[in-house]
């Protein structure tokens, strides 16, 4: 299997679980704050990656690679309490197509600019990813409230901050994955009691230990799984293969919760595939 083939089959996995991530995360914020059930995520797992550095004796990181990933964890929570408030503030469609796009596209330019362009093929990959990335996510308001320019500029900001996430995971990640990960957690969960502190959630604190327990499990598979790919081939290849997560929520709402795709998301499924076919030659 060639290094492009290996990013892309792994980061398609990543997305999936990821997806699954967002599904459970989704799930349990119908009876629970959302802002729990991801702090609750992050300090479980965060718990089990220190028990697992230190359990398995690994060699200490070096200081420049915890910088980043701290760097990386902290600012990723504080862009997905953007994120939340984004979605808060009116229509939901155009704001989560923008995170999403810019998610992948702030990596796939730095990408470029470290380690030049790509083949004509993988670029024909990348912009079917991103097409694809933006057909699954936006839903068109079709007649409801407007997506407010503040909720833009929000999303914009989120999409930023999670794109310079998965750049500073694959610069931190020379001292293995699991310290990475570690580190990156422990700063992330700071940031998400930092914000439990300053934003107490109003509704009742209860409902919220086993789905937060079950999402954050799944995230970090998918970091796991996005580092792993971004250090076997190229970071825009991993990246918007990662970031095509939405589509496997979308598959098991409609499999667990009957809750159909529409035919923009249907086709933006099927631009996926293509995507990861060119990406994988």
């Amino acid at each position: 299997m060639n290094s492009s083939a290996a990013t892309a089959g792994i980061g398609l996995i990543a997305a999936s679980t990821w997806g699954a991530s967002d599904f459970a995360g989704g799930l349990g914020a119908r009876r629970a704050p959302a802002l729990l059930i991801v702090a609750t995520g992050h300090i479980f797992t965060c718990i089990c990656l220190i028990a697992w550095s230190l359990g398995m004796h690994l060699p200490a990181p070096a200081l420049h690679d915890v910088v980043f990933s701290a760097i990386a964890g902290f600012e990723g929570s504080i862009a997905l309490a953007i994120f939340y408030r984004a979605l808060s503030m009116g229509a939901m469609g155009l704001t989560a197509a923008l995170t999403g796009l810019l998610t992948a596209l702030v990596p796939v330019l730095y990408s470029f600019f470290r380690d030049g362009l790509p083949s004509a093929l993988t670029l024909a990959g990348l912009v079917l990813g991103l097409a694809a990335i933006w057909f699954i996510t936006h839903t068109p308001a079709n007649g409801g409230p407007a997506t407010p320019p503040r909720a833009l500029l929000y999303g914009a900001l989120a999409g930023c901050g999670f794109g310079a996430q998965l750049i500073l995971f694959k610069i931190a990640s020379g001292s293995g994955i699991v310290w990475t990960m570690t580190s990156g957690r422990a700063a992330g969960s700071v940031a998400m009691v930092l914000m439990l502190l300053l934003t107490p959630p109003k509704a009742p604190w209860k409902g919220f230990w086993f789905i937060g327990i079950l999402a954050g499990v799944l995230d970090t598979a998918g970091n796991f799984l996005y580092i792993r790919a971004s250090q076997l081939g190229r970071l825009d290849v991993a990246a918007v293969v990662c970031s095509l997560y939405p589509a496997g929520t979308i598959l098991l709402a409609a499999l667990v919760l009957h809750e159909w795709p529409t035919r923009r998301q249907l086709a933006g499924m099927a631009l996926a595939l293509a995507a990861v076919a060119l990406l994988s030659a």
